[in-house]
This record gives C-alpha cells, sequence and structure tokens, in this order.
C-alpha cells in the first residue's frame, strides 16, 4: 500500500536519518547494536556492558565497566521529593495501567533532576542526564508495582546487577541466579531495534529541543499501544485462551479464518525468524516447565496453520511470545511485561535522544491535504 508519491504507508523502510546506534536487517533476520550482534551480546556481556555501549559508544574493559557501575549503582535511588510522591500515583491503578503511572513517575523525576532543554545542554551534561533516568526506571517500575498492591517498596541492593536489583525490589528477596540471568538476557534482546515507532517518537520530541525525559515519556506513549510494546501479555493471554494442548489446532484454526490477529507472530520488519525469539526460546526452553512446553507445542501448531493458511508470508514467531513465556517462568507479573521492556528500551531510546542532539534539525515532515477544496465560503452563524 502506498501513499503520497510513491511512499509506503507508515512510511516503512524509508530513510529518515543515519545512526551509529544500531539497525535491523531484516531480510536476513539480524539486528546490531552499533557494530556488535545483539543477540551475541545477550549471549556473551552483561546488561550493563550494553548500557555503557549504548550511552558511551564502546563496549567497557574491565576498569570501565567498574568504574560504570560505581556511577550508575547510586542513582538507582530515587530522589526524596519522587519518592513522597509515588504513593500518590500508585493510588490511581485503578483507573491506569503501570505504564501510564510510569509515564507520571518519569515525569516528576524528569523535573526533581532539573533536565533542561537538549537544545541547551552539552554532550556531557545530556549522558549525565541519560544515565540518571535509565538508572531510576527499574526502581519506579518496581516501587509502583509494589505501592499498587499495598507494600512497602523495596530500596535497591548495592550489590545485585541491574537484572537481579530488579526481580530483588520486586520480590523483596535475592532472585534466583538463572531467573536473573534470563531476565538479563531478555533486557539486552530489547534495548534497540531500529527505527521503531517509539525511537522515532523520542527522537521527533528531541529534535524539538525537549529535555531528555520529555522525550522518553513521549516514546513511552507510542510503546503503550499493542502493536507496539503491548504484544507479551497478549501472547500469554492467547496461551490462556487455548488452555490445553488438544484445543490447540481448531483454536488455532478458528482464529485465523476469522482474520484475527495471532498475537506473537509475524512481524513488521522481519522476513524470517525473528532472531530475538530464537534467542529467548532457547532461554525459555533452559527454565524449563509446563507452561514453556506449551508454548512450544502452541507455537509449533500456529506456524503449520499460518503456512496452511497464508502460503508464501513467511509469518514467523515473534519476540513477544516467548517474552511473555520467559517473564512469567521469571516471575514477573503480565502487567509489568510491557513496563520491564521499558527497562530496557529506554536505553535505546536515551541513545538516540544523544544521537539527535549531537546534530540536531528539527524533524518536520509535510502532509498532503485531501480534504475538499479550500477556500470554502464561511456560512453565516
Amino acid at each position: 500500500m502506498t501513499t503520497v508519491d510513491g511512499l509506503p504507508a507508515g512510511l516503512q523502510g524509508v530513510v529518515v536519518a543515519d545512526t551509529r546506534v544500531g539497525d535491523v536487517r531484516g531480510e536476513e533476520g539480524f539486528y546490531h547494536y552499533r557494530q556488535y550482534s545483539a543477540v551475541e551480546l545477550a549471549e556473551r556481556r552483561t546488561f550493563e556492558d550494553v548500557w555503557h555501549l549504548l550511552l558511551e559508544g564502546e563496549l567497557p574493559g574491565a576498569a570501565d565497566r567498574a568504574a560504570f557501575a560505581d556511577r550508575a549503582r547510586p542513582l538507582r535511588t530515587l530522589p526524596p521529593a519522587v519518592l513522597r510522591e509515588l504513593p500518590a500515583i500508585a493510588a490511581a491503578g485503578e483507573r491506569a495501567s503501570p505504564l501510564d503511572a510510569l509515564r507520571t513517575a518519569v515525569s516528576l523525576l524528569a523535573a526533581d533532576l532539573g533536565l533542561r532543554p537538549t537544545l541547551d545542554a552539552g554532550p556531557d551534561e545530556l549522558r549525565g542526564d541519560a544515565l540518571r533516568v535509565t538508572a531510576a526506571v527499574p526502581t519506579l517500575i518496581a516501587a509502583l508495582w509494589r505501592l499498587r498492591s499495598g507494600r512497602e517498596p523495596v530500596a535497591p541492593h548495592p550489590a545485585l546487577a541491574t537484572a537481579a536489583n530488579y526481580l530483588y525490589m520486586l520480590h523483596g528477596e535475592e532472585p534466583d541466579p538463572a531467573h536473573a540471568r534470563a531476565v538479563e538476557q531478555y533486557l539486552i534482546t530489547t534495548v534497540d531495534h531500529g527505527f521503531n515507532s517509539s525511537t522515532f517518537t523520542a527522537r521527533v520530541i528531541a529534535s524539538t529541543g525537549a529535555d531528555l525525559g520529555a522525550a522518553v515519556v513521549g516514546a513511552m506513549g507510542a510503546l503503550s499501544g499493542p502493536l507496539h510494546g503491548g504484544a507479551p501479555s497478549r501472547a500469554l493471554d492467547m496461551l490462556d485462551a487455548i488452555g490445553t494442548p488438544d484445543r490447540a489446532a481448531a483454536w488455532v484454526r478458528t482464529a485465523v479464518e476469522r482474520g484475527d490477529r495471532i498475537m506473537g507472530f509475524g512481524h513488521r520488519v522481519y522476513r524470517t525468524e525473528d532472531p530475538r525469539s530464537r534467542l529467548l526460546r532457547g532461554i525459555a526452553q533452559e527454565l524449563g516447565g509446563e507452561r514453556v512446553a506449551f508454548a512450544t507445542e502452541v507455537e509449533r501448531t500456529v506456524l503449520d496453520v499460518l503456512a496452511e493458511h497464508k502460503p508464501g508470508r513467511g509469518l514467523s514467531t515473534n519476540v513477544e511470545f516467548y517474552a511473555g513465556v520467559v517473564m512469567d517462568a521469571c516471575g514477573i507479573p503480565r502487567e509489568l511485561f510491557t513496563p520491564t521492556f521499558t527497562a530496557s528500551r529506554v536505553v535505546g531510546w536515551c541513545a538516540h535522544v544523544l544521537e539527535q542532539a549531537s546534530a540536531n534539525r528539527l524533524i518536520r515532515p509535510a502532509a498532503r491535504y485531501v480534504g475538499p477544496p479550500p477556500p470554502q465560503p464561511v456560512p453565516a452563524a
């Protein structure tokens, strides 16, 4: 489907900027952060290493890794003024989702930190802003969730790495190392993914000269849509709806024949298997359990039915399907799937904000008017 002057609907494939942050090569089933395979980074490195790579531009050596951890660790603790307001934000939980609450909390954090417009801040100041915001987001998610469920927040653990600390702040006890590593690998796989909707939103906002917090909050708004960040929980909902393995084929066939969207399958960019799905499938199988076995069986059934009903479409499992399975196996509540995605993707957003600010030009595309021809006479009141 095309729109104006032959451009594809949704700007799919249209190059709008140069970037050094990373890219997605959908035809090959490959994506990367800087010059490194994202999947290989998830297999061989820590979240902190990738965090450093995105914000500082290079993988850290031992000394840089320690220095970066020392800088980030105290920034996980929330400012007192922000912490005081979190109960009121969490109390709106009946009317707001956890991601809604997080957006409000990040706005408050940015104001409390006094983040200046990107137009006025230099590179070092912006990197400092990015580190403060990215360090605080997991703490905000965990604190708001515990307050929403009537429990006190758990302060960050000074000795735990990001993923383990996130699980610790959610549940109040040090996590199983296998769960911590599984969540860490999930977080690494979702740090960045090309010019997706939320990343592009962050860059558009940054291009206006707004502060980094505004760009992050805007990106979170884009992420809230079920076609972007909301799919992992919906994929798990699908497994619940199917219920048992013997119902899978009939359920999937009926859904496909009705034209329903099968959450967790197909991707806007990939024309082969989503490499993130392949990695997360392996992680899920290492964790094991009945739900993992059930998910694997449902995946096979869905792919068979899609191949039968949509031949030639090349629809494969995407990241959302096994993301939900892995997070569920590690004890992350379903309502926190999208906020957990945010805890990693905020690093990518901030890397793009820094890049946009380094050579900024206001992003201001044009639209073609297709309404009634003007000027028409204005009718009397």
